[in-house]
């Protein structure tokens, strides 16, 4: 493993930032054009599950189905992670329609800090820092900023009701990290069969969820932006993307990588203000800054005197 990031690693964790994003930019694109949220999301997951057996298929062959499906022990914690995988897009596509893709994408990557406080519970041996400490304070005081610039700005295309519901689905992600990394089964397994428990596993939970509030017949009525929007969601953020993301994690420290995750809020924001024309304010501004600051603190790789005293463990 390169212990350095290289040029490669950071245009490609860059694109991946870029990517992950605009996602939400594109979600309401494709509920304004007619493909309502649970049902968004849902098909998201399906078309996301063929193209990922899709992939094991031609990587491994018929040897590789076959180990996904052999008994491991982790069907029930991988149940548990369909569930709040279900969750967090339940919450998330339906929190897009109440607020802004600028606020939604800053409360979302919310998701590292909850994931440092739990594995600091959970997890042996990745313990708060003093510096992770900090950034978590500083991501922290930007939630209460957006928060207060929200009641400030209440009707301007944001609620507080959608960002708690953001926030909420922030948790349920980092729940899923935790689980990943806490649970001795889960490790063992490939980062295929983990991806897989969580996109097969939602697509009923979403689904369903769109049977029940009646958004299934919007199937043959949305326009084809909402299907441009769904098929880049699918194919780039769900499936390559993340596939991306396994290949770096393989080659390169995971900390130094995460440690970009900064940038993904701040692209999110501005997809959000150029494509959608969403407001933005100082205040917004400021939260954004302290919540990009305190994600470089909780990610970023301790010096070599912290990292041999066994103070830090790269997540």
């Amino acid at each position: 493993m390169n212990p350095r990031l290289d040029g490669r690693a950071i245009a490609v964790m860059t694109l991946l930032c870029l990517i992950w994003g605009g996602q939400q930019v594109l979600v309401k694109l494709a509920i304004a054009d007619g493909l309502p949220p649970a049902l968004q999301a849902g098909l998201r997951s399906l078309f996301s599950t063929l193209l990922l057996l899709l992939w094991i298929g031609w990587r491994e062959g018929a040897g590789g189905f076959w180990r996904l499906c052999r008994r491991d022990h982790t069907l029930v914690p991988g149940v548990i992670m369909a569930l709040l995988f279900g969750g967090e897009f339940l919450l998330l596509y339906a929190g897009l329609t109440r607020t802004t893709a600028s606020r939604a994408v800053l409360f979302l990557y919310t998701a590292p800090f909850f994931v440092a406080l739990g594995v600091h519970f959970l997890v042996p041996g990745e313990q708060l820092a003093a510096r992770q400490v900090v950034g978590l304070v500083l991501a922290f005081a930007g939630v209460a900023i957006a928060f207060a610039d929200g009641l400030r700005h209440a009707g301007a295309g944001g609620s507080v009701l959608g960002d708690l519901m953001v926030t909420l689905a922030a948790m349920t992600w980092a729940a899923v990290t935790v689980m990943v990394k806490a649970v001795k089964g889960l490790q063992r397994i490939s980062a295929a069969k983990v991806l897989l428990y969580q996109l097969a596993g939602s697509i009923p939970i979403l689904l369903g969820a769109a049977l029940l509030k009646g958004e299934g017949g919007a199937i043959f009525h949305a326009g084809p932006i909402a299907y441009a929007s769904l098929a880049y969601q699918s194919v780039i953020v769900a499936f390559a993307s993340y596939l991306a993301w396994f290949w770096l994690i393989g080659l390169y420290p995971a900390g130094r990588l995460a440690a970009f995750s900064f940038l993904t809020p701040l692209f999110g924001m501005l997809a959000g203000i150029v494509v959608l024309h969403e407001p933005a304010s100082v205040f917004l501004a400021l939260a954004l800054m302290a919540v990009a600051a305190g994600l470089y603190l909780v990610n970023a790789s301790p010096r070599p005197a912290a990292r041999a005293s066994g103070s830090y463990a790269d997540g």
